[in-house]
């Protein structure tokens, strides 16, 4: 049997308040992990911010995907660790489009700009950079999350 799908039915789905909530929640903690990984990759240890966000990034994708699948969407998959990897897997593809947004806002804040923002003798600029980034993606994220990794 063929479900019908239209675009108010679609943003219905996407505008649900305790999911949309959800997913804010758990992206305000990837948020807050990838930030503290870029932060000390980038204060503390001279790490370039574009390899640094790339490990928090994973690390933070992996973190909120775990929660999502236990919390946010935790109707719409089957349990089995097959089909856990194979969204998993969806997941990090799908966010690589946000990754591309986040990526993006942070080399042109980082490399088009000559800001510093320091505190305590460490520059907290591409911290700031990565969290303008980051709040710029999620509108991708979640969209992208919603409609094709757990498609509701």
């Amino acid at each position: 049997m063929r479900r019908t799908v239209t675009i108010d039915s679609r943003f219905t789905v996407l505008a649900h308040r305790v999911r949309l909530g959800q997913f804010l929640s758990v992206g305000a903690v990837g948020a807050a992990i990838e930030t503290v990984i870029v932060a000390l990759l980038t204060a503390l240890f001279g790490v370039g911010p574009l390899l640094a966000k790339a490990v928090g990034a994973e690390v933070s994708i992996s973190t909120m995907f775990a929660i999502n699948d236990r919390w946010t969407f935790s109707r719409e998959g089957r349990p089995d660790i097959r089909a856990v990897v194979q969204r998993w897997v969806k997941s990090n593809l799908v966010r690589s489009v946000g990754l591309l947004v986040s990526f993006s806002i942070l080399y042109l804040l980082t490399h088009s700009t000559d800001y510093s923002v320091v505190l305590l003798n460490a520059d907290l600029w591409p911290t700031l950079a990565n969290l303008i980034g980051i709040s710029t993606a999620m509108v991708v994220n979640y969209t992208a999350e919603s409609l094709f990794t757990w498609r509701v």
